[in-house]
This record gives structure tokens, C-alpha cells and sequence, in this order.
């Protein structure tokens, strides 16, 4: 007997919930700082995000491990996490010892590796105690070749030639793809998101290889996620049309690349420029996400100091200066330079935080500053010419009474400058070295190879 799918869906839901522990007995709440109810309608505008490897982040590679870290990072002034995926991993075809993340058995699981359903709500529970909105990672695109669904639901997939479920791409060949044709296997994957939303009061999805996906299936779910509450969803994409209707948020992977080139001398910092024109095609709306490293790039392209060398502080204070939502990956506030093993077990070594510090002075004046917010709320970019403008970054954001001068030096030289312009006249003061200057119109500095400023104008 086959039963419905929105009754199977219920059943589960209801028993996620009966599953989830009294408030007396989460040790993680005696943390909390403000009420479990949060929307993700509050403004995330001046939020910075932070991706979680759960597997690498403590050597037990448990969800409670990292639900100890939470107050360390709310400290620091974080807002959302982005937890990577936590389900149950395929078996068959396993590529490594652990296998990928993004390679699901079940959809509706923990991975027992990473804890219980119990441990998740009790992370969820203690990230919105500390003001923190949480977004599960989704992989909508493919799933393990052992998810039960290949056996009871063949038709769901895409075949070879031969007949056989093929991967998505010939190197993924521990993941069988989904066929989108298929309006059952549609129906089933949007209430298994809502599962989640429903079970475990996440805040929304960032969405893996989005743009593989129908643009119409993340806009149908998109509508069907908001009857149950204000989700906030951030896509593995670029395209311009995944905001309409789908996602608040897409990844900026041509800054990202830009900004490698820049500091492997292939291009210079006018190519920011030509970057920053090009962006006039998304909505006012649209969030765009600016990173230096992540879960795909540290594994497999180099940590940010293999990439972006003695510059790596440099771009990632530019990704906190420029119009979107900067993210920061797990343990480069540790100075991370370890390709983190993608299928094993692989702890950061967080040592004692050296870039702790660094992290938290640009997440807090992004929170901080009006005019370094994003989307709609953005405050106004002044580029400043410098006379290296070939090396050389500079810029003001501003809005109201809020104004930051980004001198940067994208270069591994020496640069003189001059920068001429009304936006430099008044106080400011550094953010990292507390340096109190009188800015006039004309403004003369010479700067060490990768040197950053950035100046908080004060008084105005």
C-alpha cells in the first residue's frame, strides 16, 4: 500500500517535533541572550555569514562540539551560520574513508557520525539564543546511489545510455542525478525542506549547485517554505535570474576568481572596476556573497594563503568594504593555511585564534557602520582615484552619518599615493590600529606591499 505523500510527510514532521528535548535540559541554553522566536525578516543587510564543516571543526566531528563554539562566535559578531550538509552519507560508490557531504542517503536523517535530530534542534535552539539565524545546507540536485529512492523511485533519476542512473557530471560519480521532469521527485524534495523548517526551526537553505536545478522548482518551493515562515535562501549560483522569486543571496565566484588573479599579477585592481560595473545587472534587492575561502576552495583550489599569498588579509578586508555579505569559512579566524582533507577526517588546528581579532574588528564594523550595509540599505560606493590606481584600491562607503575610507594596496610592492577628493575631509579613525588622523581634501601615504587601511569617520 502506497501512502500519500503529504501523509508520510505529516507523520514524520509530528514525530521530529515530539523528538525535541525540554528547555531544561539544553546546557548550551544557559548561553542564551535573547528569545528562541526570530524571523529571518530581521535585517541581515549588515550580517557577515560563517560556513561550518562540522566534520572539521573539533576532533569528536559532532554537532555538540560545535554548538560549544557558538558564544565564541556570536562574540565575535556573527549573525548566520551556514551549516554544511549533516545528513546520513551514501555508502555505495563512497568516494574516501567518510565520503562526501553532498552525497545524502536520506534526507530526513543525522548522520550518526555527527550526532542525533536532538543535537540539531539543540544547535538550532542555542545559535538563535546568541542572535544567530541558521541555514541548512541543500543538495536538491543528486543524491547517494543507495538513497532509498533509486530502489523504490528509479524514475526519479536521469539514465545513460545503457539505462543505467547516471552522476550529474562523470567525476561525481558517488551521487546519481535527479530528473526534474519528474513532478513527484519535485513534490517530495520540497517537503523534505519543509520537514526541516518544520522540525527544526532553521531559517531557510543555502542551495548546492543551484544553478542545476530548475530556476521554477526553487521559486515553486520558495513560495511553499514562506507559508510555513520568512525563510532566507542563499544559492551555490551567479545568474542574475536565480533572485527572482528564489533566493535573497547569490555567490560572487567571478570576485572570488578576480581577486586570485589580482594576486597572482595575472590582472590589477582596475579590474575591480570593470567587476564592480557588471554588477548593475542584479536587482537593488540582491544579495551578493564575497569570500576569500570556502568548503570547495580550500579542499581543492588551496587555503586563501596558497591563493592569495601575503595579500590574503588585504582581500578579505575588501570583501567586508564592497556592496554584499561577506563570509568567512571555518577556522580562518585560526589563520587556516591546511587543505582540509574533503572525504576524511581532518580537525582545524585552531591554535590559540591569531586572526581572531582581525575577523572580529571587520565583522563588527559591518554591523556596525550604516553605510557598509547591503542590498536596498546599501550606503553609497565613491571610488578614489590614487595615481596607482593600477595597484592600488581606494574607496568610500556612505550613508547618513556613517562614512569608511578601504585604502588598499592590491600589490606586492610599494605604492606612493595621493588621493584627492571632498569625501577625505574630516576625523576618522583606523580600525586596527586605533590611529586618530585629521583627514583633508588631499591625502598622501606610502604604502607597504598588501597594506590595508580602512578609517571610521567620526563627528560628522
Amino acid at each position: 500500500m502506497k501512502l500519500p505523500i503529504a501523509f508520510v510527510f505529516s507523520c514524520l514532521t509530528a514525530l521530529a517535533w515530539a523528538q525535541q528535548p525540554e528547555t531544561k535540559n539544553l546546557k548550551a541554553i544557559s548561553m542564551a541572550k535573547v528569545s528562541d522566536k526570530i524571523a529571518v525578516t530581521e535585517n541581515l543587510a549588515n550580517a557577515t555569514i560563517y560556513e561550518v564543516n562540522i566534520r572539521q571543526y573539533s576532533k569528536e566531528g559532532t554537532i555538540n562540539a560545535f554548538s560549544n563554539q557558538i558564544p565564541r562566535l556570536a562574540a565575535m559578531g556573527i549573525q548566520l551560520l551556514w551549516i554544511m550538509p549533516v545528513q546520513p552519507i551514501g555508502e555505495k560508490n563512497r568516494k574516501g574513508t567518510l565520503g562526501s557531504y553532498y552525497s545524502i542517503r536520506d534526507y530526513l536523517a543525522i548522520s550518526p557520525e555527527m550526532g542525533t535530530m536532538e543535537d540539531f534542534i539543540i544547535m538550532v535552539k542555542t545559535a538563535h539564543a546568541n542572535g544567530m539565524k541558521v541555514i541548512l545546507d541543500w543538495v536538491a540536485n543528486h543524491t547517494a546511489f543507495d538513497h532509498a529512492w533509486t530502489v523504490e523511485h528509479p524514475d526519479f533519476y536521469v539514465r545513460d545510455a545503457k539505462g543505467q542512473i547516471k552522476p550529474p557530471v562523470d567525476d561525481w560519480t558517488d551521487v546519481a542525478d535527479l530528473n526534474y521532469d519528474n513532478r513527484e521527485m519535485r513534490s517530495l524534495m520540497t517537503e523534505s525542506m519543509k520537514f526541516w523548517l518544520k522540525a527544526t526551526n532553521i531559517d531557510g537553505f543555502r542551495c548546492d549547485v543551484a544553478e542545476m536545478v530548475p530556476l521554477d522548482f526553487w521559486q515553486d518551493t520558495r513560495r511553499e517554505l514562506e507559508r510555513i515562515k520568512p525563510v532566507f535562501m542563499l544559492a551555490e549560483g551567479e545568474k542574475e535570474d536565480l533572485h527572482k522569486g528564489a533566493f535573497d543571496m547569490t555567490y560572487s565566484f567571478s570576485q572570488h576568481h578576480l581577486m586570485n588573479d589580482i594576486a597572482k599579477g595575472k590582472k590589477n585592481a582596475l579590474d575591480m572596476d570593470v567587476y564592480l560595473k557588471g554588477q548593475s545587472v542584479y536587482p537593488s534587492e540582491a544579495y551578493r556573497m564575497y569570500f576569500t575561502s570556502s568548503h570547495d576552495e580550500n579542499s581543492w583550489n588551496g587555503t586563501a594563503f596558497e591563493r592569495l599569498g601575503e595579500g590574503a588579509k588585504t582581500f578579505a578586508v575588501l570583501t567586508f568594504g564592497l556592496n554584499g555579505m561577506p563570509m568567512i569559512y571555518s577556522g580562518q579566524e585560526a589563520a587556516n593555511n591546511k587543505r582540509l582533507k574533503f572525504f576524511e577526517a581532518d580537525p582545524i588546528d585552531w591554535g590559540n585564534f591569531p586572526l581572531a581579532d582581525f575577523y572580529t574588528r571587520l565583522v563588527k564594523l559591518k554591523s556596525q557602520e550604516a553605510a557598509l550595509r547591503h542590498g536596498r540599505e546599501a550606503g553609497e560606493f565613491v571610488k578614489l582615484a590614487s595615481g596607482k590606481d593600477e595597484f592600488v584600491y581606494a574607496f568610500v562607503r556612505k550613508k547618513g552619518q556613517s562614512k569608511v575610507l578601504f585604502i588598499l594596496n592590491l600589490s606586492g610592492k610599494a605604492q606612493k599615493i595621493k588621493l584627492q577628493s571632498p569625501e577625505l575631509s574630516g576625523e576618522a579613525i583606523e580600525l586596527f590600529s586605533g590611529e586618530d588622523l585629521k583627514f583633508k581634501a588631499n591625502y598622501s601615504i606610502q604604502l607597504k606591499p598588501w597594506q590595508y587601511l580602512v578609517y571610521r569617520f567620526k563627528n560628522l
